[in-house]
């Protein structure tokens, strides 16, 4: 058993997102509790040396980070595994998580394209009692009509219950019991699920199960449905701070990023996007869009195959 004030927080990224994930790091550290130990778990499959090296020097007593590799549990389904656009096999690193550490009976899993405005100590208390996830509903799908229909007639997951899966407590002792792992390998053998991916997945498969938190612990820079004062912001989709400089909470950022050994390069980043991946970026979400009307029609969409003729 684990120290009742040991706050496990897993990440998974590649080298791509390595300085995003220093500043939410930086984050975390600046504002966490004295009564608490916070293990960082970075899940990769091989980073260069002199990024691990900074990263490591993010640690301090009672904030610990390790790198652990998941070469070995992806191998075993790299093969199935759906990518697309900016997705990476990356995305899929957190189906790992209770099967790799049974030491854990809880965990927070946070996507790198976030930062952590007050003590994350307080949502990894959060209790969800019985359910496999807690988790925040969508604001984006909420947000874009096309997205609200996809969820609905192609996942038969109503819009308002679709969770995000960037910033999840998971309940590791309810994966484990309920063989998640399985079921995520059997339905991956069913059906292919290629707009959210992994999300879509764990939507699917933690329907009805699910511990709905306040929108403050994963807000989106989207206006209309932004949180007046954000607990933790998720740049999500293409709203990244590194590339665009009219983004909501951009602010919150850039104080966390000015304290890292990336602070130049991501200003950097910035500086030296371009008009045309402005462009790329917009081609990008009206492609994701296109997508999500292609599946809705498709007669064979998981909805119409294994709910509706179920």
């Amino acid at each position: 058993m684990t120290n009742n004030k040991t706050v496990p927080i897993f990440f998974a990224t590649d080298d791509n997102y390595i300085p995003y994930m220093a500043v939410c790091l930086q984050s975390i550290k600046k504002n966490r509790s004295i009564d608490c130990k916070y293990e960082i778990y970075v899940l990769n499959t091989g980073v260069n040396k002199s990024d691990a090296e900074k990263i490591y020097r993010l640690a301090e007593k009672n904030f610990n980070i390790s790198f652990i590799d998941v070469s070995e549990k992806l191998g075993e389904l790299s093969d199935k595994l759906q990518l697309r656009d900016y997705y990476t096999h990356t995305t899929y690193y957190r189906l790992f998580i209770a099967k790799m550490f049974p030491r854990y009976e809880k965990a927070l899993y946070l996507d790198c394209d976030t930062v952590v405005d007050s003590d994350v100590a307080e949502l990894y208390f959060t209790d969800i009692g019985e359910s496999l996830v807690g988790a925040v509903s969508d604001q984006c799908v909420n947000y874009y009509e096309p997205f609200k229909h996809y969820v609905q007639e192609t996942l038969g997951v109503l819009s308002e219950k679709y969770f995000n899966a960037g910033v999840l407590i998971m309940n590791l002792k309810k994966f484990r019991e309920v063989d998640f792992y399985s079921q995520f390998s059997d339905l991956l053998q069913r059906y292919k699920f290629v707009v959210a991916q992994d999300q879509d997945y764990l939507n699917v498969i933690c329907k009805d199960k699910v511990h709905y938190i306040g929108r403050e612990w994963n807000t989106m820079p989207i206006a209309a449905n932004a949180c007046k004062n954000p607990k933790l912001i998720h740049y999500n989709l293409t709203r990244k701070p590194w590339h665009h400089d009219d983004v909501l909470f951009q602010e919150i950022f850039w104080k966390y990023a000015e304290q890292t050994e990336y602070y130049g390069f991501i200003c950097k980043t910035l500086k030296d996007y371009t008009a045309e991946d402005v462009k790329a970026d917009a081609e990008c979400e009206k492609g994701l869009i296109e997508l999500c009307y292609k599946e809705i029609s498709r007669e064979d969409n998981y909805y119409k195959k294994f709910v509706l003729n179920a």
